[in-house]
């Protein structure tokens, strides 16, 4: 059946008048491996996931120069004033809203660096909004309102054809936005119609078509390496240690002063002091004790640096 065609009601349970599409990506075949699931045991059941899981850091890793290409446009982007944006659906919407989320926490990027859009808006997160992920029209004009040239746009659909997707995609091109399309359909079609394609080849799916499973673990993975890379350039890690988080709880004020003895050696008194002298200021606090300079002298080479702690070193040793 072509795409859009109806069906006579009598053969289906879809509404009358409502557009029917069969979607031929890897992820709507039939698993060989689980074509028995439901008559396994509960153990046997769980084998079959866990051993198709396994496949996925296997396909994630056969993309890691697609993912490398992303990261270098997001880091131009920002370091240029501009944004990343996340246009998804149902799953993969729900993924990119989760990545954003936690930018700001972790790495206490400002809010309006990572944007996501999910088709059918807030309430998409907790339960499925009609026909909204094939709403080209509506995905074209969310990205309308907010995309602009030198920004970084990321579309997130299993199969690679969601409509509302292809529709952001296509708008933010048309604006003047780098264009990313990660899928898990390595055969997609819109391949050919963005600066990055990442077709991330997961397979057919233990549930015929839930993408929620393999196909979103793999997003999940990709998304987390990518914005974890971006962060990683644009110097809000220090070694392996996440020097611009925010201390909103106390498990998060301890993690500051755990990095601090980490990073210099020092103790935990000689940490908790640069932490209490620099105001609770983790960057000017590790700057300070690693150089040996004056907190005032370590804030000031922080913003000279912008706010680039390999930078400020370099520069308080020079």
């Amino acid at each position: 059946m072509t795409a859009g065609a109806v069906e006579p009601d009598e053969q289906t349970s879809v509404p009358r008048g409502r557009p029917v599409v069969r979607v031929g990506a890897p992820t709507e075949r039939r698993n060989p491996l689980s074509v028995d699931l439901d008559l396994m045991s509960t153990r046997d059941v769980l084998t079959v996931i866990n051993e198709a899981d396994r496949r996925v850091p296997a396909a994630v890793a056969a993309v890691l120069d697609e993912i490398a290409a992303t990261v270098d446009l997001a880091v131009a982007a920002l370091r240029g004033g501009h944004r990343v944006h996340y246009f998804g659906a149902g799953t993969s919407g729900r993924l990119g809203v989760l990545d954003a989320a936690e930018l700001a926490p972790t790495f206490n990027s400002p809010r309006h660096w990572f944007c996501a859009h999910l088709a059918g808006g807030p309430d998409a997160m907790w339960r499925a909004v009609e026909d909204a992920e094939d709403d080209d029209r509506g995905g074209a004009a969310d990205a309308a309102d907010c995309v602009h040239a030198g920004d970084l746009v990321v579309g997130l659909a299993a199969s690679g054809r969601t409509p509302y997707v292809l529709g952001a995609l296509a708008a933010s091109r048309a604006k003047g936005a780098s264009t990313v399309l990660l899928c898990a359909n390595p055969e997609a079609e819109a391949a050919r119609s963005v600066d990055v394609f990442i077709g991330v080849d997961t397979g057919p799916e233990v549930v015929t078509g839930s993408t929620r499973m393999k196909a979103g673990t793999a997003q999940k993975l990709v998304l987390n390496t990518f914005s974890t890379a971006v962060m990683v350039r644009l110097g809000r890690v220090y070694s392996n240690l996440m020097i611009d988080m925010v201390a909103t709880n106390a498990k998060l004020r301890g993690r500051m002063i755990s990095i601090l003895v980490e990073a210099t050696g020092c103790s935990e008194e000689v940490s908790r002091r640069a932490l209490a002298e620099a105001d609770g200021d983790l960057k000017t606090a590790l700057v300070s004790l690693v150089s040996g300079a004056a907190v005032p002298a370590a804030r000031a080479a922080l913003a000279r640096s912008a706010d680039q702690v390999r930078d400020a070193l370099e520069l308080l040793a020079s």
